[in-house]
């Protein structure tokens, strides 16, 4: 029964393929090969359909085809390593307009999360969703204690739907590795396993609220970014209980205007929260669209903003961030060589590759991007042509450095919306030498003996035992009453002279980092 029903599923999307003038996506499989001829006698193949550009009848099929299909079509839209750049424009307009479910039923789900009613936690619940989207909606209510929150819910059902589809996609990605040459270049079938993982991430809201503390927590001390309060108690994995907060949207310019903020001071400071997020965390928020960015309504003296909606978060490692590091230092300064260096050291170009014609092609690329003002150079641009450099030599872009690219384009098209003569490297530059600074000399002394200390202090009281024991053994050697081998007793003479020394300089060395360590905890952290 389960085949019969992908199999109507399966005949259903070609269908749609059809209505949008993408046949040649169902006459690649080795089903239809033998009646390609009929095709040519279809109303479907001549349509208007036809007339529109391929980007644009992609992203209508896949609107089509429901909730689990556009959210696919977000995540290609970040693969501009593997897509061309019309279809990447093209799948970057897919929102996740869907009409909301009833509240009685969200009500229904909350309290069955809950195992209680909605009175035994809320003073109230408005049954009227504030917003819906494709796999979730959010509803408005008050605590009892009188706060008012948000509750995110997932949709009903919206499990059963991701696998249902997911295997639809696996389906069609098989025959698309299996039958088609221009599909097999682009992995379909690990692209897909790809969005399985995200998309499994996104509907766990227990591991959304995860990353809302842990962002609350990294920008606790600062002004510029605010993250609201989650309600752990009454979190669940399908609902999501937080802070309700007040904010105008980032993309609302002319009331940001009438409320006297100044539009560059905004410009530059979201920057700066995007790479403070990268930089000095390597946790950052990955979904910074404009409706997910508000600004606190009362900061116009010092603006601060307000994130929300943690589902998707981008975790950079340690090689990573020394990638993005020396690659834009790299760049800046032109050194093509550097980067291509760079790809070699973290192993992702083949050993076959010339390192010369990799250069080059990295040049090729670069020059035009950075012969631009510097109010007009794209960082976001330029790591998404150099990924699709990548791709000529077989090189894996790591998935959190591609969602890395799609943010910081992001963040530059709202930080030129807001001001459209920012200077990105001035804003970014202090935040770049501010992290290189901290990879070298005291600062990262400091951080490793900030590490260290309570190990080197733990291991102090041991050492008065160390030399006791050392002290004892020379002492029984020397009151042997049996012949003394001259030869053996210099060489154990030379290594007690060695204990000693080395316990004498691990005594000076632990009482001056423990020292080190104390001065730094108590007047320098």
């Amino acid at each position: 029964m389960k085949i019969l029903r992908r199999s109507f599923r399966l005949i259903y999307l070609s269908y749609i393929l059809l209505k949008h003038g993408l046949d040649k996506v169902v006459l690649e499989t080795h089903l239809f090969r033998p009646l390609r001829f009929l095709f040519w006698l279809s109303p479907a193949h001549w349509q208007i359909q036809k007339q529109h550009p391929p980007g644009e009848r992609i992203r209508q099929t896949l609107e089509e085809l429901g909730p689990i299909f556009i959210k696919f079509g977000q995540q290609l839209s970040l693969r501009s390593d593997i897509f061309p750049e019309d279809i990447i424009k093209e799948l970057a307009k897919l929102q996740d307009q869907v009409p909301p479910f009833p509240g009685n039923i969200a009500k229904k789900i909350i309290e069955d999360s809950l195992n209680a009613s909605i009175e035994s936690h809320f003073q109230s619940f408005d049954l009227t969703p504030l917003a819906s989207a494709s796999v979730a909606q959010v509803h408005s209510a008050t605590l009892l204690t009188g706060e008012t929150v948000v509750i995110k819910v997932l949709r009903p059902h919206i499990h059963a739907l991701m696998k249902r589809d997911i295997k639809l996609l696996k389906t069609v990605a098989s025959l698309a590795q299996n039958y088609s040459k221009i599909a097999r270049k682009f992995k379909p079938l690990e692209i897909v396993a790809e969005f399985e993982k995200t998309l499994t991430d996104e509907l766990d809201l227990v591991r959304e609220a995860a990353n809302a503390s842990q962002l609350r927590r990294n920008f606790a001390r600062s002004p510029l970014l605010y993250i609201p309060k989650i309600y752990w108690p009454l979190t669940r994995h399908s609902v999501l209980v937080m802070e309700k907060i007040q904010g105008i949207p980032i993309a609302h310019m002319e009331q940001l205007k009438q409320q006297g903020f100044d539009l560059k001071q905004l410009s530059e400071l979201l920057i700066e929260i995007f790479f403070t997020q990268v930089f000095r965390d390597c946790f950052f928020h990955a979904d910074m669209h404009p409706g997910n960015i508000l600004v606190a309504p009362q900061s116009q003296a010092r603006p601060q903003y307000i994130m929300v909606d943690f589902g998707i978060i981008g975790i950079l490692s340690a090689s990573d961030q020394h990638y993005l590091a020396e690659n834009i230092l790299a760049f800046l300064n032109r050194d093509y060589r550097r980067v291509a260096e760079l790809h070699a050291e973290s192993g992702w170009i083949p050993k076959s590759t010339r390192m010369d014609d990799f250069e080059a092609a990295i040049r090729t690329v670069s020059e035009p991007i950075l012969e631009q003002s510097l109010t007009e150079i794209s960082f976001g641009q330029l790591l998404a042509k150099l990924f699709q450099t990548a791709l000529r030599y077989h090189i894996n872009i790591q998935p959190q450095l591609i969602l890395l690219q799609k943010t910081l384009l992001n963040i530059e098209g709202l930080s030129r919306q807001l001001y459209p003569n920012i200077d990105l490297l001035k804003t970014a530059k202090p935040i770049l030498e501010k992290w290189v600074k901290s990879q070298t000399g005291l600062p990262l002394l400091l951080r490793k003996l900030k590490l260290a200390g309570p190990i080197w202090l733990e291991k102090l009281p041991e050492i008065p035992n160390l030399i006791s024991r050392v002290l004892t053994e020379l002492a029984k050697n020397a009151g042997t009453e049996a012949p003394v081998d001259e030869k053996k007793w210099a060489t154990q003479q030379k290594y007690a002279a060695l204990s000693l020394k080395d316990v004498s300089i691990g005594v000076l060395l632990g009482f001056s980092f423990s020292i080190l360590w104390i001065i730094y905890r108590r007047y320098l952290e």
